[in-house]
């Protein structure tokens, strides 16, 4: 699957302010000194994780951009120029490409707000690519399920739940592992022989962020309508309680995310 250019846009600032801080520190620490860093990124879309990760390590880096999105690449080589690091991309199909994009020469593998689209057989043959090679990996903004919205409306716990049953089904890769994708790759890497840190990387969006907003809700309420379990007339009540917050400036949603740093042990 792939996304606008505008929706990536949008949601990079919230993306950037949410990055769990101690485990960026905790990966400059792992490269601290190290020259001539490859950094491969899957999903990587117009090169937000670049922008929002390079800075953290030694100079020298070069990062190879993968994604399924001519387009999108295109756009990441142009707004990540200015980041002074060596930039390649990649078009690939990661439903099928994984094991061959894994052999590209690297030091460390990046992707985000990724593995909750994935399914569990995918992520398993990931982590089992990623110890062959013994490659550290960094997988941030992962969607885990909690959300929460204010102010209160009745209908809250019925969308919440409803979106979470959609997040399961299948994004391209399989059945997806939705919000129980940070818990099954923390198992899968420990499994491997890795260590593995988490972080919560939460978007908390309030009326500076109104247009982000608008977009989840009203996504949110596409997604929840396809599932055809909510009551339509609760759904439209709901969308209608949030859309009127927003607009009065005092909706606020947060929308929980975990990033992941494993490495080898």
């Amino acid at each position: 699957m792939s996304f606008s250019t505008e929706w990536l846009a949008l949601r990079e600032p919230a993306d950037h302010a949410a990055r769990n801080k101690d485990l960026l520190a905790a990966i400059a620490a792992h490269f601290a000194g190290r020259t001539d860093l490859a950094v491969t990124d899957l999903a990587s879309g117009q090169g937000s994780t670049l922008r929002a990760v390079a800075k953290h390590l030694p100079p020298g880096q070069s990062w190879t951009l993968v994604d399924y999105d001519e387009a999108l690449l295109d756009a990441a080589t142009r707004l990540s120029a200015a980041n002074g690091v060596e930039i390649a991309t990649q078009r690939a199909d990661l439903s099928d490409d994984v094991g061959a994009v894994l052999a590209l020469p690297t030091d460390l593998l990046t992707t985000s707000a990724f593995f909750d689209l994935v399914s569990k057989p995918w992520l398993t043959q990931f982590v089992k690519e990623a110890a062959k090679r013994r490659l550290p990996v960094y997988a941030a903004l992962t969607y885990d399920g909690r959300m929460s919205c204010a102010p209160h409306d009745e209908h809250d716990a019925a969308a919440v739940a409803a979106f979470n049953r959609h997040q399961r089904h299948d994004k391209g890769f399989g059945p997806a592992l939705g919000p129980t994708a940070t818990e099954t790759a923390q198992r899968l890497f420990q499994s491997a022989g890795y260590k593995v840190m988490l972080g919560p990387s939460d978007w908390r969006l309030g009326a500076a962020d109104a247009e982000l907003q608008r977009q989840l809700i009203g996504g949110w309420h596409d997604a929840i309508a396809e599932l055809k379990e909510m009551p339509p007339a609760a759904l439209a009540a709901w969308r209608a309680a949030r859309f009127a917050a927003i607009d009065n400036g005092t909706g606020k949603l947060m929308v929980g995310h975990q990033d992941l740093w494993a490495f080898p042990a």
